[in-house]
């Protein structure tokens, strides 16, 4: 049988590491790219996040926008 607490905690712990690194990296990118002149601070970026779980076959999508002012 499946320990559900174990499950949820070992998920939320998960999801807390690439919540965070993928802020840091998000947040550097930007940053490059304005000083760089890529992109101008008052552009919305589509961003996309896959998550792939291949020993279940879970392959979800998560498509927004980020506003940079």
């Amino acid at each position: 049988m499946l320990n559900e607490d174990v499950l949820n905690i070992e998920i939320r712990k998960f999801l807390k590491k690439v919540g965070i690194t993928c802020q840091r990296e998000i947040e550097k990118s930007v940053r490059n790219a304005v000083n760089d002149s890529m992109i101008t601070k008052d552009q919305i970026l589509e961003a996309t996040v896959v998550l792939e779980i291949p020993t279940v076959k879970l392959k979800y999508i998560v498509a927004g926008k980020i506003r940079l002012e």
